[in-house]
């Protein structure tokens, strides 16, 4: 039995020979590809804006059984014991923020249509807790005043937020002194102010919500468990990465359903395109695959030609619409966080991860779609086969 490379290589020539049904056979598989890797590139691309909203050393403490800032509501002496407790890093003061999050509605730029945006009042140690915020243009909102300063991606969506502009919520208007970059976290997304103006205008007794810096990651736990349990704090505290990374369940879980369903539509159809293109190959190379069988190859031998000659069609496609989804990168996408029922911005992200993972999904498909015909090949007959010449 001969089981050298030839049969194989024939077979990868004969792409090439087909040009014009390998080229559409291949976008088809592209198309898949490209819808696969898309959502696994916005999913991605969700987790990683709100993870890195997230600092390793801060922990955000709410209301207990609330999900989001909006919902929860801190009494000023129990922001105080937070801030006391032992776990807590302080300077002259302890490294806390005692934070007011709500949302008001803004006209897009696009649009002209309203949208929830997050306003988040926060002093200076609020700034200070977030390392990877820097300020683009401006200045920070002085404090005591009605001025605020703008995300990078709110400043470019919504109408009124670039600097030098103002915007009118809670019966007065509010400056833009600052447009500030968030690093490609949530924060871009949001408007921030002076924490005590912010509460007073909105009529707020209590906060949203307690950031504070640990004096040791490693402490989270511990953190956590004392604020748990100390009875004059009806509280919960998360780690600030665990806090965000649980923002985008909701939507992401969304996303991948959504884009999953119809990848799946399409991969049946890229399958089917797959299996009749082998098929045909099949049946126009009958005398050849005889002739190969005459010269000592093994059925297995052929098998494995055509199964990879479906293979190689698979990959072509695959590199294509990997190709196509990596332009994406550049697009921002903007919706409604499901969590928080505020605008969020983020783009696509193409990982290492989800490379190896489509053109396994795009080899899956090939596989399918080329067993059949290369089953049938090898079951051919030499006799048949050489009749057929």
């Amino acid at each position: 039995m001969i089981w050298s490379a030839i049969p194989i290589q024939y077979s990868l020539r004969n792409l090439w020979v087909r040009k014009t049904t390998t080229l559409l056979t291949a976008l088809g598989m592209a198309l898949v590809v490209y819808v696969f890797a898309a959502v696994l590139m916005l999913e991605a691309g969700l987790r990683n804006t709100l993870v890195n909203t997230g600092e390793a050393d801060n922990m955000v403490v709410t209301r207990q059984g609330t999900a989001t800032e909006v919902q929860s509501s801190i009494d000023p002496l129990q922001a105080s014991i937070v801030a006391s407790l032992p776990e807590v890093a302080s300077r002259i003061e302890p490294l806390a923020s005692y934070e007011t999050v709500v949302l008001v509605n803004l006209d897009k730029r696009e649009t002209g249509r309203p949208s929830n945006l997050v306003i988040r009042g926060l002093n200076e140690a609020g700034r200070e807790l977030r390392r990877q915020v820097t300020l683009v243009s401006g200045r920070a909102p002085r404090p005591g005043t009605d001025e605020v300063m703008a995300g990078l991606a709110a400043s470019r969506q919504f109408v009124g937020l670039e600097l030098g502009g103002s915007v009118r919520f809670a019966g007065r208007d509010w400056p833009v002194v600052g447009v500030f970059d968030g690093g490609g976290s949530g924060f871009d997304s949001e408007l921030w102010a002076d924490a005590d103006v912010l509460r007073q205008s909105f009529r707020r007794a209590s906060y949203s919500s307690v950031i504070v810096r640990l004096l040791d990651p490693t402490k989270a736990q511990a953190f956590a468990d004392r604020v748990r349990e100390d009875p004059r704090l009806p509280l919960q505290a998360k780690s600030e990465r665990e806090f965000y990374a649980e923002q985008s369940e909701t939507l992401s879980r969304f996303i991948k359903i959504l884009g999953l369903t119809l990848t799946v539509i399409f991969s049946i159809g890229a399958v089917i395109g797959a299996t009749i293109t082998m098929q045909s190959a099949v049946a126009t190379r009958v005398a050849e695959i005889g002739t190969l069988r005459a010269l000592g190859f093994a059925r297995q031998a052929i098998l494995l030609a055509f199964l990879a000659e479906a293979i190689a069609l698979s990959l072509v496609g695959g590199a294509i619409g990997l190709g196509l989804a990596s332009l994406m990168q550049a697009i921002e996408f903007s919706t409604t966080n499901f969590q928080s029922f505020s605008e969020l911005s983020f783009g696509f992200l193409l990982t290492p991860g989800i490379v190896i993972q489509a053109l396994v999904f795009s080899i899956l498909m090939g596989t399918v779609g080329g067993m059949l015909p290369a089953i049938r090949a090898s079951r051919i007959a030499i006799v048949e086969a050489l009749r057929a010449a």
